[in-house]
This record gives C-alpha cells, structure tokens and sequence, in this order.
C-alpha cells in the first residue's frame, strides 16, 4: 500500500505538479514552490491591490458622471451615445466589485467570502473585458459609417444601436455562464488559504483552458480584425474626398478615435488576451512555468480599460465634452438653452449690424 501511495503521489507530481495546479487532493490543491512564491509575492499582495485601487477611485465616479450625462444630459441620442452608454454601464458594474478584489489581494490573496461571490466577481471581470470589446468594436463600426456613408444616418439607427447593445448584453451573459459551472474557489492546502480564480484544479484545467482559448479568439481576435478593417476602410474614404471643405474635420476626428482606441487595445486589451492565450497552453502543455505573474498582471492592466473609457467619450463626442462642463459648473439644460438661445441671438445681431453699417456706408459712398 505504501509503494501504491509513494507511486501515485509521483504520479500526480509528474502530470500535474506544474504551474499553479500543483497536486489535488480531497482537501484542496498542493501548490508548487513557484506558484506559492508568487501568492505570497508582493506583486500580488501589494502591486495589484494597488492598481486596482487606482481603477475604483478613477472609475467609479467618472462612469457613474458618464452615465448621468448619457441618461439625463443627452437629449438627442445617436448611435455613439447608446454604445457609449452601455460601455459605461458595464465598467460601472465592474468596478462596484473591484473592493472585494483589493481586499482579497490585501489579504494575502485568501478569498473568504464564499465561493458564489467569486464566481460572480470572476464572471463580472471577464464580462466586463469583453463587453468593452464588443462595445467599442460597435463605436468604431458606426464611426466608418458616419463617415463613409453619412446620408444614411436616419432616426432607425438608433433602433439597430438598441437592439446591437441588447444583443451584446445577451452574448456576454451567455458566454460567462461556463465560469459558474467549476471551481474558482480552491484552498491551497500547504498555504492555508483559498484562492479566487488564481488556482486551477488539475481536474478542471482542460476545462478552463478550452473556454479560455475560446474568448480570446472570438472575445478579442475577431473584433480587433472588425476594428482594424473599420479604420482602413475610414482614412481611405477620407482620402479619396479631400476636395470636401468638411473632410479635414472629419479626418481629424477619425484620427483622434482610431489613436484613442489603438491605445486602449495595446495597453489593457492586446496583452492581457495574448497571456492568457499563452499561460493556458503553456498550463496544458505541463511546462515548469507557465508565466502566470505576467498573466495576472496583465489581467489587472486590463481593468484599467474601465478608467480610460470615460476619456474615449470625452475625446470621441462633443456632446459630450459640453455636458460635462456643463454639470461641473452646475449649469441646468434650461440655463444651457438659454445661454444658447442668447448667443445665437447676439451672434445673429452682430451680422445684422455689420450688414447695416455696410449698407450704410455704400449709400453714403454712393451720395
């Protein structure tokens, strides 16, 4: 019995004493000498707390402020302003959980509020991930589309906005089921904590890594191809009008959005995706380090996505940029209206006395 125990325990050592999987047992998971390095490392009880401390105090109001300019400042809704609206709305769902995740990491990355609410927070953290995507793959779609076909943009657009954003909402709901369905709460038996996502049963890696490889290829290859295309296709119908008078605003505006977008992608989107792709093959493949300090890493990076959105719309609408202001300084829409209503007036009466002075003068040329 002891020579069947010792040649079993080698067994597990071999196939799955790699990574953070370590060898499982009924009490919880045997971690290696690396992964326990890297749960007590001050990477991830210092260095990630701290970032996602970042994204909370940043994002949380600035979403919140984001929302309200969409709901109750914006009256004339157009496309951008509902897909803006919906990426605000997920990264404020995001980050409403982001203190459960800066407590755990606090805490020596020991998870003690159950394994429901891990499973809700892992599921709001990649939703989230991909909503953003998808949402802003949706902004640039309709850029293109404003710009390359503009007399298109009638009032039923807004009906497609809608129903796009429902379905995205429908899609992210649906590809997040998976996460509930195994463990994300594992008790690391030679540490004497339990973990939150961190540490993946031997039992279930297959699992995690077949649905892992399946977002980041349609979660984030395939919409970066769509944006990619979108862009190309946009600065070439701005190249081929450059004889119209408003092809200069608007090159200028695509511009700002393709830069705006391509820096959120290769900051918070591109290596975050492209590790977990390779941490999971490396984590199938039982290599002795399957790089999983840059992959966390990464995966925090990327929730500062929820702080650079509310800039995106800043930079993307001037509706926008004009609410804000416009709320900062405590400025009613009825006060807004009027100070309109009297500018357009008093810009109107300048022309009409310019006009007058130069009639005036011609007459009395003319005398």
């Amino acid at each position: 019995t002891g020579v069947k125990t010792h040649c079993h325990y080698l067994f597990l050592s071999t196939d799955f004493g790699k990574g953070l999987t370590g060898i499982e047992t009924k009490e919880g998971v045997k971690v290696t000498l690396q992964a326990k390095h890297v749960l007590s490392s001050k990477l991830t009880t210092v260095f990630l707390p701290v970032i996602y401390i970042i994204v909370f105090v940043v994002g949380l109001p600035a979403n919140a402020l984001a929302i309200w300019v969409f709901l109750f400042r914006i009256k004339k809704k157009h496309p951008s302003s509902i897909y803006m609206a919906n990426l605000a709305l997920a990264d404020l769902l995001f980050v409403i959980w982001v203190p459960l995740k800066i407590a755990y990491h606090f805490n020596g990355n020991d998870w003690i509020y159950g394994e429901g609410l891990c499973k809700v927070l892992v599921a709001f953290f990649y939703g989230n991930m991909y909503c953003s995507i998808l949402f802003i793959t949706c902004i640039s779609v309709q850029r293109y589309w404003a710009v390359v076909h503009p007399l298109t943009q009638l009032r039923r657009d807004n009906c497609v906005a809608i129903a796009l954003s429902v379905t995205v909402w429908i899609v992210v709901w649906v590809i997040t089921v998976p996460l509930y369905l195994y463990d994300q709460e594992v008790r690391v038996t030679n540490m004497n904590i339990f973990t939150c996502h961190d540490v993946t049963r031997p039992s279930q890696k297959k699992m995690a890594a077949g649905y892992f490889f399946t977002m980041g290829t349609l979660g984030f290859i395939v919409p970066s191809f769509v944006c990619i295309v979108s862009y190309v296709l946009m600065l070439k119908a701005l190249r081929n009008n450059m004889s119209d008078p408003t092809i200069a605003k608007k090159r200028r505006k695509a511009i700002i959005l393709i830069i705006t977008v391509l820096v959120l992608f290769i900051v918070c989107f591109t290596p975050s995706n492209i590790m977990l792709l390779v941490h999971y093959s490396l984590l199938l493949s039982g290599a002795t380090n399957n790089l999983y300090g840059f992959y966390i890493t990464t995966l925090c990076l990327a929730s500062l996505n929820s702080c650079i959105d509310p800039f995106v719309y800043y930079f993307i609408s001037e509706d926008f940029r004009d609410h804000v202001k416009n709320t900062f300084l405590c400025r009613s829409e009825r006060t807004v209206e009027r100070m309109r209503i009297s500018f357009s007036a008093l810009k109107y009466s300048k022309k009409s006395n310019t006009y007058n002075s130069d009639t005036a003068n011609t007459q009395s040329t003319d005398c």
